[in-house]
């Protein structure tokens, strides 16, 4: 047994220059739609005037390039030792995809944590104007790259994203309570596929009601929206369209312009 005493975490919060606000938004379990909350988050608030970026920190499984439209040949510039983000719909991101394009990033814990400090402190967020919030999407679970982030940004708070499933408010009750572990404020809980409504405007709870508002109640945290199922949010998140601004007069995107104006007030 190695009785040796352990080191104590490196903790840097230094804040990241030109970034306002750090704001993660993560789920603890995967299938929960939240890197397309995120997405739609950023157009929401890129509708209010903020200058919006992401950190797509989900190293094995990036998606934020394709929802926004981004083609993974892009490889960032370089320009005085920082990345310059890709922008798309006003959006700069900055994702593993931009660098391994559809190779599949194969590394362990240390190299993880290695390209997530550099992606956060190695980009040059405010290249065009300084950035009002920075949203990181976070992988599913509460590993090594959650504990990262933590140590490596002092983060203005986290956003809940879980459907109303069981399974789902489980894993994302334990992503909350590792949050608070890491003294993260939670900003509000965003429940996704809520429900189906159908032609005639009957809504239809496909996967049960009522978790989100559990989970929000719980955390003593608000309740951000709940968001229906609906087909056009999915195939824009697909082609790489801004949902918010395309069918801004569907309930998803009035519930998703609700989440930014609550983000916005809470500064």
């Amino acid at each position: 047994m190695n009785t040796s005493p352990q080191r104590a975490p490196s903790i840097n919060h230094t804040p990241i220059p030109g970034v306002t606000r750090v704001v993660a938004v993560a789920s603890g379990k995967g299938g929960v739609g939240k890197s397309t909350v995120t997405v739609n988050l950023a157009h929401a608030l890129t509708a209010l005037g903020q200058q919006v970026g992401i950190l797509d920190a989900d190293i094995y499984g990036p998606s934020i390039p394709r929802m926004l439209g981004l083609e993974t040949y892009l490889k960032p510039e370089i320009v005085e030792g920082k990345m310059l983000p890709p922008m798309a719909h006003a959006i700069r991101a900055m994702s593993m995809a931009l660098i391994t394009g559809d190779e599949a990033a194969v590394l362990r814990a240390p190299m993880i944590t290695k390209a997530l400090v550099q992606f956060l402190r190695l980009t040059q967020w405010d290249a065009t104007r300084p950035c009002d919030i920075l949203l990181v999407d976070l992988p599913p679970g509460t590993g090594d790259v959650t504990l990262s982030l933590a140590q490596n940004v002092k983060l203005d708070g986290v956003i809940l994203v879980t459907t109303p499933q069981d399974v789902a408010v489980i894993d994302a009750d334990k992503c909350a309570s590792a949050f608070t572990k890491l003294q993260v404020p939670l900003l509000g809980v965003v429940e996704n596929m809520s429900y189906f409504m159908d032609p005639a405007g009957q809504e239809h709870a496909l996967f049960g009601a009522g978790g989100g508002m559990a989970l929000a109640e719980k955390y003593r945290a608000p309740l951000l929206g709940r968001l229906p199922l609906d087909p056009a949010m999915g195939a824009c998140a697909d082609q790489g369209k801004n949902y918010v601004a395309e069918y801004a007069d569907a309930e998803g995107a009035r519930q998703m312009q609700a989440v930014a104006r609550m983000l916005t007030s809470q500064n």
